[in-house]
């Protein structure tokens, strides 16, 4: 059985652990406790040298990195196919995936405190972030078609990547009513099941907690 090493407040873990709720997939899942430092320890740094999460476990055989996680399902198991066959609907969805992990991703930190309801930020990063993420707002909207989902009327590796980030914004006052398309886009995927396994009250609040704790650790 496939065995999912995760944590539950990481996006690059929940992308991978809503992959294989959409295609339907028995596996395990092996929460590695940050807070307890289990990231270090000599058994799981034999499966992810990086001590990171997610890392999958199929066989025997050990993978890391979401992305990689992400092509490594879609090839062993192509049903139901979450990637397009044509070229420019395969483009679409890596520039959205790409867009999300070194455009997106990056720029929401300085709105981090504000997400979770917790007290900080700089007023100023705060604004650079909302002006570095209507960039990526923008860019999603013209990608977007008269389809659902990017670059198909199914749901893509697109939504597995950028949907666990965009239907956060609001709560950092990202407001998406300057893009209606994504907005319904949103609105498809947190209505899911799959989206709403991943992220129950007691995952948010696990989130919260930690966010406080890392914020008022000393150095």
């Amino acid at each position: 059985m496939l065995k999912l090493y995760y944590n539950p407040i990481s996006p690059n873990s929940r992308r991978v652990w809503i992959t294989l709720l959409e295609k339907g997939l028995s596996f395990e899942l092996v929460e590695v406790k940050y807070l307890d430092g289990e990231q270090f320890k000599p058994e799981f740094l034999a499966i992810s040298p990086f001590h990171h999460v997610p890392a999958l476990v199929d066989d025997g055989f050990n993978i890391v990195e979401s992305l990689a996680i992400l092509d490594y399902l879609e090839a062993k198991y192509p049903t139901p196919a979450l990637l397009p066959t044509n070229a420019k609907d395969l483009v679409i969805v890596r520039m959205v995936q790409l867009a999300t992990v070194n455009e997106l991703m990056p720029a929401i930190i300085p709105l981090s405190p504000v997400i979770f309801g917790l007290p900080g930020g700089d007023p100023e990063k705060i604004e650079e972030s909302i002006q570095k993420i209507s960039i990526v707002l923008k860019f999603f909207e013209g990608l977007l078609d008269h389809r659902s989902f990017f670059g198909s009327e199914s749901i893509t590796l697109a939504e597995s990547v950028a949907g666990t980030i965009v239907p956060w914004l609001p709560r950092g006052g990202v407001s998406l009513g300057e893009y209606p398309k994504l907005n319904a886009w949103c609105d498809r995927l947190t209505a899911r099941p799959a989206w709403q396994k991943t992220q129950t009250p007691e995952i948010m609040e696990a989130i919260k907690s930690r966010m406080a704790a890392t914020m008022t650790k000393t150095p």
